[in-house]
């Protein structure tokens, strides 16, 4: 793996704590496990919606916590992307930026309909009942768009993890939709995790994104200490978009 891809894996911009129901491990551990991974930035995120009060306590708790020479650790919220206009699931007074978290990290936990977020069975069921894979794909790229034009310093959490669960592949996406997609991420600055737990986006979407000039980084998703920093399945994304590289130039 050439020495640009390499320096994606020294950092983890996606890991979970107890401040999030379904983590096991403290913001002190896992801190403590991206320094013995070797790791230089960490990104501490956690689930939120519009009801979540905790934001100020995890903050505040993060600042608290003693951070190894080396390491620089950056806050996120991880916020559900809703529907089609692309809203996304955060609490009306959360503060992004100066004396807020860092980042916005979206999540593609359900499809984004048009009438609100349609759950993976719901989707199918649509699907099944007409709605072609063209005009579904359509959807959830125009509401990526949306969303991180709407959203200030996002960054996209596994993104097109989605399709599987609906019945659909990232590979029926085609150029067309991933470069309108790679672009927005370009033009608003939007940050894209390829994610260890879900391995995407895949091959031809970081390709898109590096085509368009967008900002790529790695995520193990991680809910659980031991995982900070461990990487395979991102390992092979981006030795697979070495290899696409290295096809280009013949």
């Amino acid at each position: 793996m050439t020495d640009r891809l390499h320096a994606l894996l020294r950092g983890d911009f996606h890991v979970h704590s107890t401040f999030s129901d379904d983590a096991r491990s403290t913001l002190a551990e896992n801190i403590a496990a991206a320094s013995a991974a070797g790791l230089t930035r960490v990104r501490l995120t956690d689930h939120v919606r519009a009801s979540t009060t905790w934001v100020p306590e995890f903050l505040a708790a993060v600042a608290a916590a003693p951070v190894p020479e080396g390491l620089t650790v950056l806050t996120g919220v991880e916020a559900k992307l809703l529907d089609a206009s692309g809203a996304v699931d955060t609490p009306a007074d959360l503060v992004v930026g100066a004396g807020g978290v860092d980042a916005v990290v979206i999540g593609d936990h359900q499809f984004p309909g048009t009438d609100g977020p349609w759950s993976p069975d719901e989707t199918r069921r649509r699907i099944a009942d007409g709605l072609s894979a063209d005009d579904a794909l359509d959807l959830l790229i125009e509401a990526s768009i949306r969303a991180m034009e709407r959203t200030r310093h996002a960054q996209l959490a596994h993104w097109f993890s989605i399709l599987p669960k609906v019945g659909l592949a990232e590979d029926q996406l085609g150029a067309d939709r991933l470069a309108a997609w790679a672009s927005a991420a370009a033009a608003t600055g939007t940050l894209v995790e390829v994610n260890e737990k879900w391995a995407c986006p895949g091959t031809e979407a970081v390709l898109a994104l590096r085509d368009a000039g967008a900002r790529i980084v790695a995520s193990t998703d991680s809910h659980d200490a031991a995982d900070v920093g461990r990487y395979d399945r991102v390992t092979a994304v981006l030795d697979a978009v070495e290899a696409a590289e290295r096809e280009e130039r013949r």
